[in-house]
């Protein structure tokens, strides 16, 4: 258990960020919508910036870049980065969405990331995302009711269900939302409907299922915390809270909230970590303001990226696939994620940067590395360290269930994890 008060100011705050943001769209406007509060504004990438003192952030479909220049810079001011990401693994809608089969109505889907196929079976699943319009305007739109669902087999058709469970991507995972046959409206007249836009100007769309079981606190003391798309959205609330606490400080460099899309599925895209954009902005601030590529180059050798990504807690009922050595447990504080093999991206002056963080904010923390016969994840942090040739490390929150519909972490470590953030940004 933690040795700090619990804020759960901060953890209600959280579940109303992820009630609100079903897809990275969503997590990126509500994003948005809170450093707004706080004084930032919104800059187009396709105008000259200003780069005096102050707030700003550019959204790129699921993606959020946030900044705050203090007072006193220099064009060779470094950069301290919380780097994080706005997807998780779901069931996103097909190109021609609508199919039948035996009486039954379904939509077509299409699995995104590593999705445990068997947590998306009986639960009720809304959909939302976005939708562009003949103009090239898109609208966002978000159906948070029971739609559809993915029907398990009963077990009196599969006796052995409970020996052996195959579940095809393909044939086993097909919502249903209705019956009857391909006749009348179909799932893209009721979105379109329900965004309020005429179906006949919409011309494609960005639309996956979510589990409308709203958050809850869980446990004996209701120390624990269940919700959908934890991962990695409680890092993305936690980066936001960071950045604005560090805005009302005096930094002595510039920090930056990078919320990545696409991290799931190897980050290779135009708002991916591995695209340009967070470079661009990075470069804009330093030439903005008059820098040289000398500047650029000072800058980036003195700036540090902290990845923020959930990591594994040692699960009770397996704790033979976790490294003997570290078993870390919810409400424990962050994570210092390690792998050797630069899966993670920390070394040992990496884990001097978050031990003083997280001393400077009187919050624990704890190493994860994992078991040698278990093959490591990763992260955005490898791949903006090889990018931009900063000094990155990787830390996270202890969670079980990760990639699952639903997901389980302690209730007081996205406070924490926030705090941890602030102290490195606000440095």
């Amino acid at each position: 258990m933690s040795t700090v008060a619990f804020d759960r100011t901060h953890t209600d705050d959280l579940i109303a960020y992820v009630t609100a943001s079903p897809t990275p769209y969503h997590a990126v406007r509500e994003a948005a919508a809170r450093l707004e509060r706080a004084g930032f504004s919104a800059v187009d990438e396709t105008a000259e910036w200003d780069v005096r003192p102050g707030g700003r952030f550019l959204i790129r479909g699921g993606a959020l870049i946030a900044w705050f220049v203090p007072e006193t810079v220099s064009a060779a001011t470094p950069f301290h980065v919380v780097g994080t990401h706005t997807d998780s693994p779901n069931l996103r809608l097909k190109p021609h969405p609508d199919t039948a089969r035996a009486g039954w109505r379904q939509v077509a889907v299409e699995l995104y990331g590593g999705v445990p196929r068997n947590t998306w079976l009986d639960r009720d699943l809304g959909v939302a995302g976005r939708l562009t319009l003949a103009d090239g305007t898109q609208t966002l739109v978000n159906i948070a009711r029971p739609l559809m669902r993915v029907p398990q087999l009963a077990i009196h058709l599969h006796r052995d269900v409970n020996q052996a469970l195959t579940l095809d991507a393909q044939q086993h995972l097909t919502p249903i939302w209705g019956l009857g046959d391909l006749d009348g409206d179909g799932i893209i007249d009721l979105v379109a409907k329900e965004a309020g836009v005429d179906v006949g100007s919409v011309v494609g769309w960005d639309l996956m299922t979510h589990d409308v079981q709203p958050p809850a606190y869980l446990g004996r003391d209701e120390e624990l915390l269940a919700a959908p798309r934890l991962d990695n959205l409680l890092s993305v609330h936690a980066g936001v809270a960071a950045l604005i606490a560090a805005s009302q400080g005096a930094p002595t460099h510039i920090p930056v909230l990078a919320a990545f899309d696409h991290e799931e599925v190897g980050s290779e895209s135009d708002t991916g970590a591995g695209g340009p954009l967070l470079g661009n902005v990075l470069d804009r601030l330093v030439y903005g303001r008059g820098g040289s590529f000398e500047d650029r180059a000072r800058a980036y050798a003195a700036s540090v990226c902290v990845s923020a990504d959930m990591g594994h807690a040692v699960h009770p009922n397996y704790s033979e696939k976790h490294e003997p050595g570290h078993h870390p447990l919810p409400n424990g504080g962050p994570l210092l994620k390690v792998n050797v093999n630069q899966r993670y991206s920390t070394d040992g002056a990496g884990r001097g940067i978050i031990a003083a963080a997280c001393e400077r904010a009187g919050v624990p923390w704890q190493a994860f590395v994992s078991n040698n016969a278990m093959p490591c994840g990763t992260t955005i942090g490898p791949i903006t360290a090889a990018r931009l040739g900063i000094t990155t490390v990787d830390v996270g929150v202890a969670a079980l269930s990760m990639h699952s519909a639903r997901e389980l972490a302690g209730a007081d470590d996205p406070w924490m994890l926030a705090a941890t953030l602030a102290s490195f940004l606000g440095e």
